[in-house]
């Protein structure tokens, strides 16, 4: 018997770059908590910066479900545990983008109930998009959930242990869910990219949907001229590359400025930065 294990290269190779990746997002969350009370952290969300932070080391830790011999139980947490996380970090992604649109829409409102729309908006957004994604989960799992298969044809003197995804229809309903939730950030980011926000996060959003969709998009074609183990790793590596590429695109240059730039970490900074494109804008 055959499957994506730590006996292969490249098993090893994928298992390597998560738990990479896993220590420099846990090494990310520990800068931002310790600076948590900084301009630069205060000014984008901090509360939606935490969850996307977790729901990222989420998202490297959920690619070591598809090492090892496969299990009907562990076919069954891979797909469910990828469709859960990452529609809990694009649903984030998707409320850090619309909050940065109503901050500046409603700034004629009162500070106190400007802070609690926009929080509101957040508090709404990701229940709404996680408990869409559940049913659809719900009806997959309920209907053709996936189970094991072996293959005794593909190569001569080994059968290889893979999971099938059950109902394929359910699978690719789940990726258009993503398709749809990642589409959306991206065109609120980019409709937003000229708004004096601080720190004008919105373009490093909307680079960071078009990395991510960019990936996606590649990975069906790959995924389909492929088989066997090599089906496996591919689903692997378009997770770890579409995470690597939200957190380098929204963290790493915050991290920049908090570590190497911290003249450009200041009040007076951010607001006339912000004065700055106001005035631009209008």
């Amino acid at each position: 018997m055959t499957f994506l294990s730590l006996e292969d290269s490249l098993g090893m190779a994928l298992v390597c770059a998560a738990l990479c990746f896993s220590v420099s997002t846990a090494v990310v969350l520990g800068i931002f908590l310790k600076h948590q009370d900084s301009p630069i952290i205060k000014a984008n969300n901090r509360t939606l910066s935490f969850i996307l932070l977790i729901s990222l080391l989420l998202c490297f830790m959920c690619t070591f479900l598809f090492i090892g011999q496969p299990s009907t139980a562990s076919c069954i947490l891979q797909q469910i545990t990828f469709a859960l996380v990452f529609t809990l970090v694009l649903s984030t992604v998707l409320a850090k983008t619309i909050t940065v649109v109503l901050a500046f829409r409603v700034v004629k409102l009162g500070r106190t109930m400007r802070r609690l729309f926009v929080s509101g908006i957040y508090n709404s957004v990701i229940p709404i998009c996680f408990l869409m994604q559940l049913i659809l989960l719900g009806v997959w799992m309920g209907t053709s959930p996936p189970y094991i298969q072996a293959d005794a044809h593909s190569e001569h003197s080994y059968i290889i242990i893979l999971c099938n995804k059950g109902s394929v229809t359910a699978f690719y309903c789940v990726l258009a869910y993503l398709g749809i939730l990642a589409l959306g950030s991206f065109t609120v980011a980019f409709l937003a990219r000229n708004l004096p926000d601080t720190f004008n996060e919105s373009k490093f959003l909307t680079f960071s949907m078009l990395v991510f969709c960019s990936v996606w998009v590649t990975f069906l074609p790959v995924y389909h001229s492929t088989k066997n183990k090599a089906m496996v790793a591919v689903e692997v590596f378009s997770i770890l590359a579409s995470s690597a590429g939200l957190l380098g695109c929204i963290f790493i240059p915050k991290c920049y400025i908090i570590l190497l730039r911290p003249d450009k970490n200041s009040l007076k900074c951010f607001k006339n930065k912000t004065k700055y494109r106001h005035n631009r804008l209008f």
